[in-house]
């Protein structure tokens, strides 16, 4: 278990660290507008390779089973599942989703993202991570290990929420303070004074 979570938490640390603008900076100064025009792409191909070992970790540790759903609740766990991934899969649309992945960045000059706040952003901040953690949290049969992995993940991707609403906050100013003041962050209809 404590594998698990070390493998988590460097992960962690050090996918926060490439997303991070200083880190970015320092590239850019280093190696030059060139190579970032492929940073994005990188950084992507980057995290799904790395967190692949967690992957393996979360299948090879010895493990037990947590909890079972059983039928027919179970049933209508996967199918919210289901739709949770189709709607992840639709949030990404609704972003810019070449430059989402990187590839925009490979043929022309990286040049400040647009605010979105239609479609899903409409509702809430965060719907990639809202609709991340319901694909997760939605498995009907969870054993120690992937509920590490879950909870893990959970913590990261609110702690990075975090940090991320200062880097828009940097970059988009009072738009974004705006729309933080009147978009709650990952549960539509759930307001809160400061809206966190």
């Amino acid at each position: 278990m404590l594998w698990l979570i070390f493998a988590i938490a460097l992960w962690g640390i050090v996918h926060s660290i490439m997303a991070s603008l200083n880190f970015k900076d320092f590239l850019r100064q280093t190696l030059g507008k060139g190579f970032m025009r492929s940073y994005r792409l990188l950084y992507n191909v980057f995290s799904v390779i790395s967190f692949a070992p967690i992957l393996y970790l979360m299948l090879v540790l010895p493990d037990r089973d947590l909890y079972k759903v059983p039928p027919p609740w179970n049933i209508l766990m996967l199918v919210g599942q289901d739709i949770s991934v189709i709607l992840l899969f639709v949030t990404v649309l609704q972003t810019d989703t070449l430059s989402f992945v990187g590839l925009r960045q490979l043929f022309e000059e990286e040049k400040q993202g647009k605010l979105v706040t239609n479609g899903f952003y409409r509702h809430i901040r965060h719907p990639l991570y809202t609709f991340g953690l319901l694909a997760l949290w939605l498995s009907p049969s969870v054993t120690v290990n992937s509920f590490i992995v879950y909870l893990s993940s959970t913590v990261y991707l609110l702690v990075g929420a975090f940090f991320e609403e200062r880097k828009l906050i940097r970059e988009f100013g009072g738009v974004y303070v705006d729309y933080k003041a009147s978009t709650p962050m990952l549960i539509p209809g759930l307001k809160s004074g400061r809206n966190k």
